[in-house]
């Protein structure tokens, strides 16, 4: 691996792709706020580097020339093949021959939808390639087959972590458990849509980059081999909803499950509807998230022994999707809120009427306040929000400020 020196020490430069989503977004801010060691990454945005172009990761990666990189960039669940082919697979595949050409390690951020479904699923329990699979699994089951091939063909030098149901703060899309979250918060969630005993594996995202940094440090260790990264302790996804519910002090969803053939029966006539829809020109579609409605009713649960018995420490052991739902439920609800996403939610259990007559009232003093150095918050407090705590998703142990 090739150094830089920098202020006197020697450093390290890498390339995250996708580094404006959730996993990627976490992953860059650790690097640049929270490493104790001078590692230098760069995001480029989809203008500067497209995944589904190769001259374009070509010439990027030519005149950069990084140290490692990290590809957390994923095409949307309910994509298209050409879409779907091109960003999970293609982009990857050319990723990993720039690694192989630089000789750099690759690490490359893939999902639990690549294996069985069931109880304690190993790394090694893949799928197998069937004609009913989504665009979504099938492209990312195949880039990890290409992976193993060029590492065991090519020399590649990589790591594939694999995440479960990603969990954590400052996710702009309302997707994967946030839609459940917003679902439950908006109370478009009457009924649950699961049956009782139904558990799931979850990936804290704010532990995932001291793992990336980790295998990044012990490339013997680590090379060629591919990790459930996911908490040691499964969810029953009926506790988590009902968890969700009882923080927001909400009177549904109701704790009815809707048996799984009268679910997929819905979904399949709302589905006609909307196309018809589509042919006058209304553009509606139902939620990405419902390709995997199966998995609502099916446990998969993903075993992490190989991750727990690594060198690796985890930075906060104690810390769960549990732990971390009052801060999420708050840093979520005030972004929808003040986003006019939620209409049903009860405002007044966290918007404070003082700030809001100052603010349409007396907007001079807030501004006095900024301009004196401080800044008045809804809470009712004064001061400055730090970039630490608006960034403290990347910190095992903090709440976010």
């Amino acid at each position: 691996m090739g150094t830089r020196k920098l202020a006197g020490k020697e450093s390290r430069q890498g390339v995250v792709i996708g580094g404006s989503g959730l996993v990627g977004g976490t992953i860059v801010n650790y690097f640049k706020s929270k490493c104790p060691e001078p590692i230098d990454v760069l995001a480029p945005s989809s203008k500067k580097l497209s995944i589904r172009e190769p001259a374009d990761i070509h010439n990027y990666l030519q005149e950069k020339k990084p140290d490692f990189i990290i590809n957390a960039a994923i095409a949307n669940i309910n994509s298209d093949e050409q879409l779907s082919y091109e960003v999970n697979y293609l982009g990857p595949l050319t990723l990993a021959r720039a690694s192989i050409k630089l000789q750099i390690p690759y690490i490359h951020i893939s999902s639990a939808a690549t294996l069985e479904l069931g109880m304690d699923i190993g790394e090694d329990r893949k799928k197998q390639f069937t004609t009913g699979m989504s665009n979504y699994t099938r492209s990312k089951l195949m880039a990890e087959k290409t992976l193993e091939y060029l590492f065991r063909q090519e020399g590649l030098d990589y790591t594939l972590i694999r995440l479960a149901a990603v969990y954590g703060n400052h996710d702009h899309k309302i997707q994967g458990i946030h839609r459940m979250l917003f679902s439950v918060a908006d109370e478009s969630m009457p009924v649950l849509f699961t049956k009782r005993g139904v558990l799931h594996s979850y990936s804290n995202c704010r532990k995932l980059p001291y793992f990336i940094h980790h295998t990044l440090n012990h490339r013997r260790e680590f090379a060629g081999g591919d990790y459930n990264f996911v908490d040691k302790d499964p969810v029953e996804l009926v506790d988590l909803i009902m968890t969700i519910k009882s923080y927001l002090q909400l009177n549904i969803p109701k704790e009815i499950c809707v048996p799984y053939v009268l679910a997929r029966s819905g979904q399949k006539s709302v589905g006609v509807l909307l196309k018809l829809l589509r042919k006058f020109g209304l553009k509606a579609q139902l939620p990405s998230e419902l390709v995997f409605l199966k998995q609502f009713y099916v446990s998969q649960t993903l075993n992490s022994d190989r991750l727990q018995n690594s060198s690796f420490a985890d930075p906060a052991p104690d810390e769960t999707i549990y732990s971390r739902l009052p801060e999420m439920i708050l840093y979520y609800i005030d972004r929808w809120s003040h986003q006019n996403l939620i209409s049903t939610y009860n405002e007044e259990m966290k918007l404070d009427k003082d700030f809001i007559e100052t603010f349409q009232h007396n907007p001079e003093a807030l501004m006095g306040a900024a301009h004196q150095g401080a800044v008045r918050t809804v809470g009712g407090e004064v001061g400055w929000r730090s970039e630490q705590q608006a960034n403290s998703d990347a910190r095992p142990g903090e709440a976010h400020g």
